[in-house]
């Protein structure tokens, strides 16, 4: 489908749940959140119902978020069911990882494809700290379940932020050198408990303190994302710039979002929402739905504004959008 701006909307990214099993300083606050009941979130059958109205219009590219999606139960089945649905072309999962590695093989024989990680630093102690009590080590071991069972490729999402883990620049970009990995360094958004780590570090101030230390070549890596990628000479893996808020890349957005509580977000930063949960439970037809879809995609603003503004206080944050 073509949104109002001529371009192709083929890639749902869908939210399985609020809930998270981390409370991350620049997501949550630290006496946590008021979650959905069980009631207000998708099941999983009607969450299939949606992808197969949604894979009759054109979508072609499925990614499953959170919150945490591998706190959900039975979420190998949501993914198996998906596998099998005729024009799916990338399945893909964002996860923080500190449940991937007893998870990993399962997800691969239901038809996962592959996997973006979560992960700001490579120190345990201010890991346990951004995370208020995660351990750095069950991560490490999501990443390599994720590389033995060929989830690939393997991405590491780095959020990036002055006065926390910009020193660890280097040894992420290090990172790259012995395994396949592919970094990704994303700019901070003012979204959620964003403000709890003030310190905003464009992309292009890190791309060039990597250049002033190590050649970089560019590179190309499989996937439907905004990053730009470089590589380090010899490296089996890449290092990859997520600039959000500095250099829009909106011209070039071809997603929607499928909220756990049954939503359509047409942007991550609009407050705009189409509800197809309702509908869903009354009854609605396919076409009734194909509708709704059409009504969110053609509801995509020209650009996001963020960084342009500031976020209402009572506007949906990130684990409850679905990254």
């Amino acid at each position: 489908m073509l949104d109002g701006y001529g371009r192709e909307i083929d890639y749902l990214r869908v939210s399985v749940t609020d809930r998270c099993n981390l409370r991350c300083r620049y997501c949550m606050p630290a006496t946590g959140v008021k979650q959905k009941s069980h009631e207000e979130i998708l099941r999983l059958e009607e969450i299939v119902s949606l992808l197969e109205v949604a894979v009759g219009l054109g979508f072609k590219r499925v990614r499953f978020t959170g919150g945490e999606p591998l706190v959900r139960k039975n979420f190998s089945y949501l993914v198996a069911r998906t596998a099998s649905l005729p024009g799916i072309e990338d399945l893909a999962l964002t996860t923080n990882g500190t449940l991937l590695a007893e998870q990993a093989a399962e997800l691969r024989r239901a038809g996962l494809k592959r996997v973006n990680i979560s992960l700001d630093t490579l120190d345990g102690e201010k890991f346990a700290r951004l995370t208020r009590g995660g351990n750095l080590e069950r991560v490490k071991e999501g990443v390599a379940a994720a590389l033995r069972y060929k989830l690939e490729p393997v991405k590491l999402n780095v959020v990036i932020t002055r006065g926390f883990n910009e020193d660890e620049i280097e040894a992420f970009a290090a990172l790259t050198r012995q395994e396949p990995v592919h970094v990704r360094f994303i700019e901070l958004m003012p979204l959620g408990q964003a403000t709890e780590l003030n310190g905003f570090l464009p992309a292009t101030e890190v791309l060039a303190r990597l250049e002033q230390s190590v050649p970089l070549e560019p590179a190309a890596v499989p996937g439907n994302g905004p990053a730009r990628y470089y590589r380090l000479a010899g490296g089996k893996g890449t290092i990859g710039f997520i600039a959000a808020i500095s250099q829009c890349f909106c011209a070039r957005c071809n997603r929607l979002r499928l909220t756990a509580d049954g939503k359509l977000r047409p942007c991550l930063e609009s407050e705009h929402e189409v509800d197809v949960r309702g509908p869903l439970r009354a009854g609605a037809t396919r076409e009734e739905l194909a509708a709704l879809f059409r009504a969110a995609v053609a509801a995509k603003p020209a650009r996001h504004r963020l960084g342009r503004r500031t976020p209402r206080q009572d506007a949906r944050a990130m684990w409850q959008i679905g990254g």
